[in-house]
């Protein structure tokens, strides 16, 4: 018989089995769950980014931010209730947008660059928007329950995790 050498870890496990510390252990002979697309090798990061339930919209690069949030534009606007905090909002975002230009660029391929808003045409949109809103608003008597077209509900993503990376716009249009 040949001596073999049983590191500390080994020892550990084999005296756990022997004590019996692994029988009945919660999911005892059922697969593993959702270990996520094995061909897709940022499989682990995006099940890390679910379980632990990360904001995925802060580590975007500034530039494909500021591209997201002007694609939100001027529904995000709505809760806004003059004119004028529409076009400081928007002149704020162009300031930005002209900001994160100025930043050096990194690497070699040319970096992400996002356009400014032309505040006049966002800002009659959101008239329109407004005036359509307070034309559409039932009474409190009159407002069913909020329910989803099954069309509605096929366009959605079906895993949390894809729930999580369509509401911050990163996932859109990738399959599930």
């Amino acid at each position: 018989m040949v001596d073999r050498f049983e590191s500390p870890a080994e020892r550990a496990i084999r005296e756990a089995q022997e004590r019996g510390d692994f029988d009945n252990l919660p999911g005892a002979g059922k697969p593993l769950r959702d270990l996520g697309d094995l061909n897709d090798p940022d499989w682990w990061i995006k099940g890390f980014v679910e379980r632990e339930k990360l904001d995925v919209g802060s580590v975007l690069p500034p530039a494909l931010a500021l591209r997201r949030e002007a694609e939100r534009f001027p529904e995000s606007l709505l809760e806004l209730h003059t004119e004028a905090s529409v076009r400081r909002v928007l002149e704020d975002f162009n300031r930005r947008v002209k900001v994160d230009r100025l930043r050096p660029g990194v690497g070699r391929f040319p970096a992400p660059i996002a356009r400014t808003v032309d505040v006049g045409e966002m800002v009659g949109r959101w008239r329109d928007l407004r005036a359509a809103q307070r034309r559409s608003v039932p009474s409190a008597d009159e407002r069913p329950a909020a329910r989803r077209s099954s069309a509605q509900q096929q366009q959605e993503p079906r895993t949390r995790f894809g729930r999580l990376l369509h509401r911050f716009g990163v996932w859109a249009g990738m399959a599930e």
